[in-house]
């Protein structure tokens, strides 16, 4: 959202959603669009930065500017490695 719209304002885009009210708490966040976003400047707001963090999209726009390393990942290769970094897994081949 534009922080300058009316708190029901329009959206310039809706990646995602959020639910307190479910237990565990719901988030849903398109990862790839939200690093998009952010690699253009987006700057989110702190509530919504944990959220960010919670889902993964923070990391995942940092391995793609470059901000954190992944190690193993080839050319080509660094989609996937920042779905195994944000996921956790590992990339051990045998």
């Amino acid at each position: 959202m534009d922080q300058r719209a009316p708190r029901d304002g329009r959206y310039i885009e809706q990646i995602g959603k959020y639910d307190a009210r479910q237990e565990p708490s719901l988030v849903e966040i398109d990862n790839e669009r939200a690093a998009d976003w952010l690699a253009k400047g987006a700057q989110p707001s702190e509530t919504v930065e944990k959220l960010l963090n919670i889902s993964g999209a923070m990391n995942t726009m940092k391995i793609k500017t470059g901000g954190i390393h992944v190690v193993g990942a080839g050319k080509g290769d660094d989609e996937e490695a920042a779905e195994a970094a944000v996921s956790g897994a590992s990339t051990e081949e045998e």
